[in-house]
């Protein structure tokens, strides 16, 4: 055995965000339903903003960018589960962090 004591870690600091390209654009499918495998509620914190059909809307349940569509809630319905019901609408979809402030890179189908 050696007579040395160990050394302690150096302390770290977190890290700064990532500022530049994809680290600062939102994935391309995102539900806020914690029962769906698209949920991130890390992402979600954040705040995502999303354009569909040229208006920004706050009522999106999920969304997809490259398959061009978002799920809303069909008024006060709920399902047999207790879930909101939702309804399917196709268009062009963008989304962006809203963390970022002015200027964010924004997520569109290409």
């Amino acid at each position: 055995m050696s007579d040395e004591t160990p050394k302690p870690a150096p302390e770290t600091t977190p890290a700064a965000p990532n500022t530049s390209g994809a680290a600062n654009l939102p994935p391309d499918h995102l539900s806020v339903n914690p029962r769906s495998p698209f949920f991130d509620s890390e992402k979600l914190h954040r705040g995502v903003g999303i354009r569909f059909k040229d208006r920004v809307r706050t009522d999106i349940e999920e969304y997809s960018v490259s398959e061009g569509w978002v799920r809303v809630q069909a008024g006060k319905s709920l399902d047999r589960k207790g879930q909101p019901l939702t309804i399917k609408l196709t268009g062009p979809v963008e989304a962006w962090y809203e963390d970022l402030g002015e200027n964010p890179p924004v997520a569109r189908k290409a």
